[in-house]
């Protein structure tokens, strides 16, 4: 037969003791990995949030850029005289005698 150590005050066995404490340990774990995981997931909204301005900038940035290129390419070609179409020359037919 197993003994089992009992506390003085209560007369609880260790056992329980140990089962309890897990629990209380399980929990605070669980409830330390709630918190954690919620702060996670507000770290991830943040540089998904940083991320997405980033990219709204650049792409403003770009299309002005491409904006600006597209007007100085188009006063250019307003500005340069037409291209001279030279005639074709005509083909030579050989002669039949």
């Amino acid at each position: 037969m197993a003994r089992v150590a009992y506390l003085c005050v209560r007369n609880i066995p260790a056992m329980e003791i140990a089962v309890a404490d897990n629990t209380n340990k399980n929990a605070a774990n669980s409830q330390f990995r709630k918190l954690r995981q919620a702060e996670d997931g507000k770290r991830a909204m943040l540089d998904y949030e940083n991320n997405a301005a980033a990219n709204r900038a650049k792409t403003t940035r770009l299309r002005a850029l491409r904006l600006a290129r597209d007007a100085e390419e188009a006063a250019a070609a307003a500005a340069a005289p037409p291209p001279v179409k030279k005639k074709a020359a005509k083909k030579k037919l050989p002669a039949t005698d």
